[in-house]
């Protein structure tokens, strides 16, 4: 952050500089160089069409660059998560950005997305992650509050095939092993460990389901 605002400080001591030594007539001829080149670090995921948005940019000259259209476009980009943007005197644009993590599939309305941590649906054309399921239609926070609730959990994100998610706002998680975990719509965390815990017995290898439903018990079903 000094290094920035220091950074600042040259600037603005340059152009003081400039304008100090102009008289009217010359700083009405000055100009200064539009954007030549702009550098995007972090999106992995190829995106000609955003790619050619930021392009318009470059009509601009930094000094007048709107940084609030700038975040307005890549706020519009459902792959980021968050970005960081640098203007690099004279004539260049950096911008640095963190991918959003994909997390499950869903389906809507015969659609297929990908559910991003960042909370934002990102169209699914060729599905080539191998993500768990999401099946119902839930409000997007509630499914980061159940993956922040396993994530505390000791069950592996990565070993659950199936997410299913009923209007009651009740969960069901089906594992790699093909047990299914149905959830009640309170103490979620409790349950999951109840049953996690439960699995780990050999005498419970053949079961098939868990239902962590009932308050303070668990039934088992092969």
């Amino acid at each position: 952050m000094p290094q920035q605002i220091s950074k600042k400080i040259l600037v603005y001591f340059f152009l003081f500089i400039i304008f100090g030594s102009l008289n009217n007539k010359n700083l009405a001829q000055l100009k200064f160089p539009n954007i030549e080149k702009i550098k995007i670090e972090g999106l992995e995921t190829e995106n000609k069409e955003f790619q050619k948005s930021l392009d318009l940019f470059k009509m601009k000259t930094l000094f007048h660059l709107d940084k609030f259209k700038v975040r307005e476009l890549l706020n519009s980009n459902n792959l980021i998560e968050e970005y960081v943007i640098f203007k690099r005197y004279p004539s260049s644009l950096e911008i640095k950005i963190i991918e959003t993590e994909l997390l499950a599939l869903l389906n809507r309305k015969g659609k297929s997305f990908y559910i991003g941590s960042n909370g934002k649906l990102i169209e699914a054309e060729d599905m080539v992650k191998n993500l768990p399921y999401v099946f119902g239609d839930p409000n997007i926070d509630k499914f980061l509050a159940l993956k922040r609730m396993i994530d505390s959990s000791k069950l592996d994100y990565n070993n659950i095939e199936n997410l299913f998610f009923f209007p009651s706002g009740r969960w069901d998680i089906e594992i790699s092993s093909g047990v299914l975990i149905k959830l009640p719509n309170e103490n979620i965390e409790k349950s999951l460990e109840l049953s996690l815990n439960l699995l780990d017995y050999k005498q419970f290898d053949n079961i098939k389901s868990i239902d962590a439903r009932p308050q303070n018990q668990l039934i088992t079903y092969e």
